[in-house]
């Protein structure tokens, strides 16, 4: 097949999940055989040295710029508007330009849209058969974000986007063939809210040889690890309710506990937690490393869909995770099988106390939680479930 790939951002170097869905799908289909275009944008000209690594999977690889600048512009104007400020945000005639020209120059079988933002670009061709590929439902994430807000004028502000996510979000689910998402609880979510019929799961993954290696050393050196992109702001709410509310109860019974934040861009509020105990290292080139010295990963999210790639990194390496049920929901898992989910911050506490008390039950946890992610999570088998569902939109 021919097939276009629509992302938002440019897929390289895959360090986050939405670079590291579309360089490792698209990867694999063109190994494969299919010849694959790429449409996305360029928010930073520093990106373009990446591009050879790219031209070993794309045939054609287009860019459009996103000056942030004008990004910001847009969503100062549209207070007033309906549009969702994140879609605001890509808006971009040059980008429909590009759509468009690409679709009159060239036929594809099929073409892959990546996340809501860019579901409007080809919202009304409906000539073409198209995916459109959410990596969480939007109005689940703002409705949980909603739950934790304090602040009376940000709560108002997250409410409007909320509203205006729902919205959107039920509109463009209806103009594709098939949309996409990353979990289960996702799925239904999106069933129930809107009615949709047309979803079907494409889980995220794990790079397997990335993630993999010897087996995990379980004799434990009371490490807990978070991992993420820590500019994010269900990332950074984790890690600061973490180090206030639960790591103190922790270390009530494990005064030697550490406690890792492992991510790129950390933000001052995430900078200013470290400590004698708590250590912020920003970016890490190798995270199998970090794993590998980690008694637990941590993964206390309050708000988020999906899955998350810290979860399944970290599960299929083999480390015992505690996480809420963001980042559990979709594993399809029972509690303790990999990973336990805990809500609240005593219990979350007690769950790391018991796992660092315990090397049987790290090692337990640890290699249930690998059994599964590997015969469930691995690239390869996503990249086949994706070429199935490009296959039948390409024949409706």
């Amino acid at each position: 097949m021919t097939l276009l790939f629509l992302a938002n951002r440019f897929p390289y170097p895959p360090f986050r999940g939405d670079k590291l869905k579309i360089f490792h799908l698209a990867k694999r289909l063109a190994a494969k055989g299919h010849t694959l275009h790429l449409l996305t944008f360029l928010e930073s000209d520093g990106d373009r040295a990446y591009i050879p690594e790219l031209q070993q999977i794309f045939e054609e690889i287009h860019l459009v710029k996103l000056p942030k600048a004008k990004s910001l512009l847009r969503v100062a104007k549209g207070v007033f508007s309906e549009v969702p400020f994140q879609v605001l945000y890509f808006r971009s005639l040059q980008m429909q330009y590009a759509v468009d020209d690409l679709l009159r120059k060239n036929r594809y079988d099929a073409v892959h849209v990546q996340h809501l933002r860019m579901a409007p670009y080809m919202a009304r061709h409906r000539e073409l058969p198209r995916l459109l590929d959410l990596p969480d439902a939007f109005s689940l994430y703002w409705k949980r974000r909603l739950s934790i807000s304090g602040n009376p004028v940000k709560k108002r502000l997250e409410r409007l986007e909320y509203e205006r996510v729902y919205s959107f979000e039920k509109e463009m689910i209806d103009a594709y063939d098939r949309v996409l998402t990353c979990s289960a609880e996702d799925q239904s979510f999106l069933q129930t809210e809107h009615g949709a019929s047309n979803l079907a799961l494409l889980p995220n993954g794990v790079d397997l040889d990335q993630f993999g290696g010897p087996p995990h050393d379980y004799s434990g050196n009371k490490t807990l690890l978070f991992t993420g992109n820590m500019d994010y702001a269900p990332n950074v709410d984790a890690v600061v309710h973490f180090a206030q509310d639960i790591f103190p109860l922790i270390r009530q019974h494990h005064p030697d506990a550490t406690f890792i934040i492992a991510g790129q861009r950390p933000v001052k509020s995430v900078q200013a937690l470290a400590s004698a105990h708590t250590t912020v290292t920003g970016f890490i080139d190798d995270l199998a490393t970090m794993y590998r010295e980690a008694s637990v990963l941590v993964a206390p999210l309050r708000f988020g869909a999906g899955t998350q790639n810290k979860v399944l990194e970290a599960m299929a390496m083999g480390v015992p995770v505690v996480c809420s049920q963001v980042g559990f929901n979709g594993l399809g898992i029972a509690d303790g099988q990999g990973a336990f989910m805990r809500t609240d911050a005593t219990s979350f506490a007690q769950q790391v106390v018991a796992l660092l008390d315990s090397e049987v039950m790290r090692k337990q946890t640890g290699e249930a939680g690998q059994a599964h992610v590997r015969s469930q999570f691995g690239w390869d088998a996503i990249a086949e479930r994706l070429e199935t569902y490009l296959a039948a939109v390409a024949n409706r």
